[in-house]
């Protein structure tokens, strides 16, 4: 693992707009996973009219309702900030409204088309079908995660352009919804699901996988708990599974 000079710095955008469920605990454990490894972190919590500074590492976005939701993405459109830090290599994590806004179009209210920033080639309409709500699990197409685990809460469909790949194929949930079993969306450091929990929480191995695109190959932590944590909540899900097919 490479010395840094300075502290990785996680920005937290808009929480007040986009932290409906609790999405704002993701810069929590990206900032303790690191500490515990003897290496700074600082976690700069950014509100609706801040000035986005381009500089930072990693940059976080949440769930939110449709209206905060169009009025972070004009925000953030008009300003340039993360386009900017995209450019200069920054990483950043997208929770539900956060994969829509980061996508070239999402859903209003009524069904027509809000702009989007265009970071991540996909594209968000409001869903026909049922609402996707409750447990999420998802066997991840990227290396090196293990079955993840998450809560989802939207009435949206995501449709993958040609450019990202997705996080994973859903196991259980709707995930982006779709038709075509995708959950999420990756592409270079962008990465966007629509798992609650919040996410980084529940799954340390994605929240390692963000922090080493920042500072290269991490030392492992002993996640004991968690891994027991996770394996109570896979096998709650699985049993869910069980009684519905029977």
């Amino acid at each position: 693992m490479a010395e840094r000079d300075s502290a990785v710095t996680v920005a937290l955008l808009y929480p007040e707009l986009l932290g409906t469920y609790g999405d704002g605990g993701n810069a929590v454990v990206l900032a303790q996973r690191l500490r515990w490894r003897g290496i700074g972190a600082e976690v700069i919590t950014l509100r609706a009219g801040d000035t986005v500074p381009t500089s930072c590492d990693l940059y976080l976005m949440g769930g939110g309702e449709d209206g905060p939701q169009a009025l972070a993405a004009r925000e953030l459109s008009e300003s340039g900030a993360l386009h900017t830090a995209v450019d200069a290599g920054a990483v950043v994590f997208g929770t539900c409204a956060g994969i829509q806004v980061l996508g070239h179009e999402f859903a209003n209210p009524d069904g027509s088309s809000h702009p989007g920033l265009g970071l991540l080639d996909v594209r968000t309409v409001r869903g026909k079908g049922r609402r996707a709500v409750g447990e999420l699990l998802v066997e991840p197409v990227v290396d090196g995660l293990p079955t993840l685990t998450g809560y989802e809460n939207h009435g949206a469909v995501t449709h993958l352009g040609p450019s990202v790949r997705p996080l994973g194929r859903v196991v259980h949930g709707l995930g982006n919804g779709g038709g075509d079993g995708s959950e999420g969306a990756v592409s270079g450091r962008i990465l966007a699901t629509y798992m609650h929990g919040p996410a980084l929480a529940r799954n340390p191995a994605l929240a390692d996988l963000l922090l080493s695109w920042v500072v290269g190959d991490l030392p492992p932590l002993d996640d004991t708990e968690v891994a027991d944590l996770r394996t109570e909540r896979l096998r709650s899900v699985r049993r869910t599974r069980w009684r519905r097919n029977r």
